[in-house]
């Protein structure tokens, strides 16, 4: 019977590799990172930011409002906050047609 290796997947990604996923400026994330408290990454005693899978799937979530959608900063806060649900079964289901 062959060996499967499985795929490994990472606990923490760095400010740098979640700024190449989403194709942005770290600025940017640390910014949204401050507007949005759905965003939570975990610092080290240097102050360099962890992010977990979670925090990338909520950075998607906003990516997606803000640039896709072009809705602004208060109108994606807006929404987040009023049904968060709704607006991810929604992301959901849009990222699976995709």
């Amino acid at each position: 019977m062959p060996y499967k290796e499985k795929k490994v997947e990472k606990l923490y990604y760095s400010i740098g590799e979640v700024a190449k996923i989403f194709e942005v400026n770290t600025s940017l994330i640390r910014f949204w990172e401050k507007e949005f408290d759905i965003i939570k990454p975990k610092k080290n005693k240097k102050g360099n930011r962890f992010f977990t899978k979670q925090d990338i799937d909520n950075f998607h979530l906003i990516y997606h409002l803000v640039k896709e959608r072009g809705m602004t900063l208060y109108g994606a806060k807006k929404k987040l906050k009023e049904n968060k649900d709704d607006t991810m079964k929604n992301f959901e289901i849009i990222k699976s047609l995709k």
